[in-house]
């Protein structure tokens, strides 16, 4: 019975395979949730790690974002996303006057289609700051030549003739407030 009772499953789903049957059940499958975070979202969950400089900061960046030198600094990135650190020396802090003076018209020159949107006076935990906030066009795609628009927070810092220039981009639209603000609020110089 056994034997028979096997081949007489064997033929039922043969049947049922051949009327279509398992076709739509398989329609019927549930579409997978969409991404959660769309392009340029640092993930809420994201780990963050101390990174120090040996020129003279600290600050924490999301865990296994590549890194670069660059020119008296660092650069972490994925994808569209920037975390840009550099070390500099000033005579006189910053105020929102010279960065609309010299910061600004540098930001224009260097950039892609860079608009500023607002400059003002900070308080960090490392000191008070000058905060640029701007839009500009990513460099283009070596591959298809497109470019997407940006959001940056640049942050300059003063002390005893040393300036950390901090500056954020990413994908415009992207919801990283909160992750922006534990980035430059971990800023220190060292």
């Amino acid at each position: 019975m056994t034997v028979r009772y096997r081949i007489s499953a064997a033929l039922a789903v043969l049947l049922l395979v051949a009327s279509g049957a398992f076709s739509t059940a398989m329609a019927q499958e549930k579409l997978v949730a969409p991404e959660t975070n769309p392009p340029g979202d640092i993930p809420d969950n994201q780990v963050f790690v101390n990174y120090t400089y040996p020129g003279g900061f600290e600050l924490k960046v999301p865990e296994g974002w590549s890194r670069t030198e660059i020119d008296h600094g660092v650069r972490f990135f994925d994808k569209y996303d920037e975390i840009d650190a550099t070390l500099g020396t000033a005579s006189a802090a910053p105020t929102t006057s010279s960065a609309k003076a010299v910061e600004i018209p540098e930001l224009k020159t260097a950039g892609h289609g860079v608009k500023v949107t607002a400059v003002r006076d900070v308080k960090l935990p490392a000191g008070p700051a000058v905060r640029i906030s701007y839009l500009s066009n990513s460099a283009p795609n070596p591959v298809t030549n497109k470019q997407i628009r940006l959001e940056h927070e640049r942050f300059i810092l003063f002390k005893n003739g040393r300036t950390i220039t901090l500056d954020l981009a990413a994908p415009a639209g992207a919801d990283n407030v909160d992750q922006w603000q534990l980035i430059s609020n971990s800023l220190q110089w060292r």
